[in-house]
């Protein structure tokens, strides 16, 4: 049980600073590639890397029924989800893009309750809305107030198209594993991004060096191994409570910015990343207190 929880543990630090990352990478990669450009390449980057993971294990391929279904969750979690949040970080900043996403646990819990069943619980409800406060206060702390509006509705549909293929993936993972699952998956979002492939040759000859490391960067790490963490502890726990962590990345976003772009945050945002970080602690610290005393009583009513 302790190595259970040492590894969702690990996972969950994997996919929060990996992901957070990312959008402070993107408005770097924006430099000198169009939002189109950067989704292929940093996706060509990760389906190359997966290729080659794939061969040297002799990963099963999916079975010919499961195709359409994977091939539509790649394109929904992975081609749709990266080229609406480039476009949108084009007039977003990093940190803003990084909140407008957090919408996603919200979005994955009523997909999860309308679809499955599955039960949110009053605590976690508590924590989101403590975690959204927190998320609030780092947008005012933001300094941004001329964001276009398209860029954030773009976003949030991100957010949206992200949560389906969260909320969905459940059962392939089931059956063929976390790690096919997410191969299969970024290869299934690829596909559709070839698309965009003419001119990408001339962007990275004129490229700056930092922005085609940055998404070399990209496509690497935090388009790979966040997706597959995150599918580790779905299969463990489901898909509502598993993205419950996201709330944490804006803060954790915001700190990367800082060091990376130096987008220093005002003391607002500080501010607001201490209150997410708070709503999310009282989540999981809640429910895992209610989870021990519950136990010997429902024991008890075994026996």
């Amino acid at each position: 049980m302790r190595k259970k929880t040492v590894r969702i543990g690990i996972a969950y630090i994997l996919m929060i600073g990996l992901w957070a990352s990312a959008f402070p990478g993107i408005r770097a990669g924006l430099e000198s590639y169009t939002p189109e450009h950067l989704a292929l390449f940093r996706l060509l980057i990760g389906s190359m890397a997966l290729l080659v993971f794939a061969v040297l294990t002799h990963m099963r391929l999916p079975d010919m029924k499961d195709i359409p279904a994977i091939l539509s969750l790649g394109f929904l979690g992975v081609a749709l989800y990266h080229i609406l949040l480039n476009i949108g970080e084009k007039t977003v900043s990093a940190g803003t893009a990084s909140l407008l996403v957090t919408m996603t646990p919200i979005f994955s819990a009523m997909l999860s309750r309308l679809f499955f069943g599955e039960h949110f619980g009053l605590y976690k409800w508590i924590g989101s809305i403590i975690s959204l406060l927190g998320v609030s206060i780092i947008s005012f702390g933001a300094g941004n107030y001329t964001n276009s509006v398209n860029g954030i509705l773009l976003i949030l549909l991100a957010a949206f198209s992200e949560s389906i293929y969260f909320v969905f993936q459940a059962r392939y993972i089931k059956k063929y594993g976390f790690i096919p699952f997410v191969t299969f998956t970024i290869w299934g979002g690829t596909i559709p991004m070839l698309v965009f492939l003419p001119g990408l040759g001339e962007e990275f000859l004129n490229a700056s060096m930092n922005s085609t490391l940055s998404i070399v960067y990209l496509g690497l790490l935090p388009t790979v191994v966040p997706y597959f963490a995150l599918a580790y502890v779905t299969s463990l726990v489901g898909a509502s409570e598993a993205t419950i962590s996201l709330y944490l990345t804006p803060a954790v976003a915001l700190a990367i910015s800082w060091v990376w772009l130096g987008e220093v945050p005002a003391f607002i945002a500080l501010t607001g990343g201490m209150v997410t970080v708070a709503g999310v602690c009282f989540t999981y610290l809640t429910v895992n207190k209610m989870i021990k005393i519950l136990n010997p009583y429902f024991l008890s009513k075994k026996q």
